[in-house]
């Protein structure tokens, strides 16, 4: 369903109004908005649910067997700049689509992998979304977040993951006890860390199952997480650098730890 807009203030287009805003970050709203024509395509692909799309007409040939499978949900055009100014950022080569928030992944499919990334208070939406694309990259089973970090579902996380974050396996933990729940799954709890102590990661023999513990990106792992951890592994660095940011950290691990 086509249909122009020429109207910033149309209110057809609530979903896609300020989408800077604090509030579209929060897990429980319903929608997710997909930017860029490829990640658009992704969306599709995952089965995500199409609301609408918000696109510059230049961007119809190449989503016409989509937009034709779904005949009834409205395809809005406009200019650039109406788009940008409805979004209020810059939007990466102007095409937007709104969906329906999937479920997050149950208990079940999780704990039957064998490698999974769980980011402790991982608030960079770019960083979050940069680990779940490593992780999808490398083979990984899927990727717990802590009740603090970011929603991977939000915009620049979307983006930031390639689209990884539709169709790799994650969940929000629903507190810190969820670490003995893997635990109990047979994981060996990996923490990433710079403390005294850790074993250098080239040292480290990579466990059956294993659940690869990320700190924040300024404090890294909270005691009680590092306490949590069955070993401690640090990745070598050179004299006057101490730490790398937490998604190439985890690139690193991933890859060293990869079944």
């Amino acid at each position: 369903m086509l249909i122009d807009v020429t109207d910033a203030g149309d209110p057809r287009l609530v979903d896609y109004v300020g989408l800077r805003d604090a509030q579209l970050r929060r897990p429980e709203v319903s929608r997710f908005i997909a930017e860029g024509v490829k990640i658009i395509e992704r969306a599709f692909a995952a089965g995500c649910t199409p609301r609408s799309l918000l696109l510059q007409p230049r961007w119809l040939p190449g989503l016409r067997e989509l937009i034709d499978a779904w005949p009834d949900v409205p395809v809005y055009l406009a200019s650039e700049a109406l788009i940008e100014h409805v979004s209020g950022f810059h939007v990466h080569r102007g095409a937007l689509g709104s969906f329906d928030r999937p479920q997050e992944t149950g208990w079940d499919e999780l704990l039957g992998g064998r490698r999974l990334i769980v980011c402790e208070d991982t608030v960079d939406h770019a960083n979050l979304g940069a680990i779940i694309r490593v992780a999808a990259g490398l083979g990984w089973d899927g990727v717990l977040v802590s009740p603090g970090s970011a929603d991977p579902l939000y915009r620049r996380a979307v983006k930031a993951s390639m689209g990884s974050s539709l169709a790799l396996p994650w969940r929000r933990m629903a507190s810190d006890s969820d670490l003995q729940r893997l635990r109990d799954a047979g994981f060996t709890l990996v923490a990433s860390t710079l403390a005294p102590g850790a074993v250098d990661l080239a040292g480290l023999e990579p466990p059956a199952k294993a659940a690869l513990l990320l700190g924040t990106e300024g404090q890294g792992l909270s005691d009680a997480w590092s306490a949590a951890a069955d070993r401690h592994v640090t990745i070598p660095m050179a004299a006057g650098v101490d730490s790398l940011n937490v998604a190439t950290a985890a690139a690193i691990l991933a890859y060293a730890l990869r079944p």
